[in-house]
């Protein structure tokens, strides 16, 4: 989701002000990474608790949702990457420099279903872009590799859970908790001690 976010439809460029929304979840802590690469000044989004981990991710600025709305504050983006979706579209296009893209690859379905429908009038009214992510499965994938294999690229993980953790797992996740992507080990899940 963060290549085909930033890079295929949001169009990231070297020198980019970028802002990630939801910057400390699994889609977050690899954009951040895929941001710097280019040279792009990073401004991460997220709760209270994930403020010290979004500074130890790199962000060049991190915002706490909870004290400030980053679509008030007069700041303007080249592309703002967003995983929660949470505002309405044209809160969204204010925070956007002209010409600049808003992409959502997840959220409330309400406000993403407003995104589809808004985005023509905002892109012709108010020259920038607003797009929705539709996933395509595995795309991007060979060019995360390389970046793995050449030591640029690194998954941020939370902490392993077991298979019958499986529900603090999803209620961590649905709590917005985690910090990077969630973990569940299958390993050994079914098999009987045969003592």
């Amino acid at each position: 989701m963060a290549v085909q976010g930033l890079i295929d439809l949001g169009g990231l460029q070297q020198g980019h002000k970028v802002l990630i929304n939801g910057a400390g979840g699994g889609v977050g802590t690899f954009a951040i990474q895929l941001a710097k690469l280019c040279d792009a000044e990073v401004t991460g989004v997220d709760n209270t608790a994930k403020q010290d981990f979004l500074q130890s991710l790199g962000f060049d600025h991190s915002l706490d949702y909870t004290a400030v709305d980053f679509t008030k504050r007069g700041e303007m983006y080249d592309l703002i990457l967003d995983t929660k979706t949470n505002r309405s579209p044209f809160s969204y296009a204010r925070a956007l420099k002209p010409g600049g893209s808003y992409v959502t690859v997840g959220g409330s379905i309400p406000r993403i279903i407003a995104c589809l429908l808004l985005a023509p009038w905002i892109r012709r009214m108010h020259k920038r872009s607003i797009r929705v992510l539709a996933l395509k499965p595995n795309k991007g994938l060979p060019y995360l590799l390389e970046l793995f294999e050449a030591g640029k690229l690194m998954p941020s993980m939370d902490k392993p859970f077991q298979l019958p953790e499986l529900k603090e797992a999803f209620q961590r996740f649905s709590a917005a908790e985690h910090l990077g992507k969630l973990v569940i080990s299958v390993a050994g899940a079914g098999v009987r001690n045969s003592n």
